[in-house]
């Protein structure tokens, strides 16, 4: 679905767009999850080489997927999971290397944040290495009281043996 054209670039012949979702609805076409695979591999360092098949599960079983297009070119992306009442979790929030800067990533939070299964959450929480500033424009802050992230790392599914 279709939200917003963004502000055209003079770098650019055709308006940016943000959707809820992707290009023809809320879920990805195989050559979406393909846009999204090379997405990560560009434009992350943790996501690098995430399997097809696992990458269209996580797509599906996210809350919420907002998307940013240069055309047919997938160029940004943010998911998030949420109980829709207490707790969230943003993931994923990537632009490509060459549209940063144009307000794209602020656009893909905001447009997050303020979608039905997040927008009355207690607490949206996100993990982030290096943009805290970028996320403090939001309100998010540094949670005190959380002295310790834990993890448990598993395989992922494609890794185990039959």
């Amino acid at each position: 679905m279709l939200l917003s054209k963004f502000s055209q670039s003079p770098a650019f012949s055709h308006p940016l767009k943000i959707c809820l979702g992707f290009s023809q609805g809320m879920i990805p076409t195989p050559t979406e999850v393909q846009q999204v695979q090379a997405l990560l591999n560009q434009g992350t360092f943790w996501a690098q080489g995430r399997d097809l098949a696992e990458l269209t599960t996580a797509l599906l079983a996210s809350d919420v997927v907002v998307t940013a297009w240069d055309g047919g070119k997938l160029i940004g992306m943010a998911r998030a999971l949420s109980d829709r009442v207490y707790r969230a979790t943003i993931w994923d929030v990537v632009v490509l290397p060459d549209y940063r800067g144009l307000g794209l990533g602020k656009q893909l939070v905001k447009t997050l944040l303020e979608s039905p299964e997040l927008k009355n959450v207690e607490r949206v929480y996100l993990m982030t290495t290096h943009h805290q500033a970028f996320y403090e424009r939001f309100g998010f802050q540094i949670n005190a009281t959380t002295t310790m992230v834990m993890v448990l790392t598993q395989p992922p599914p494609s890794h185990h043996p039959a």
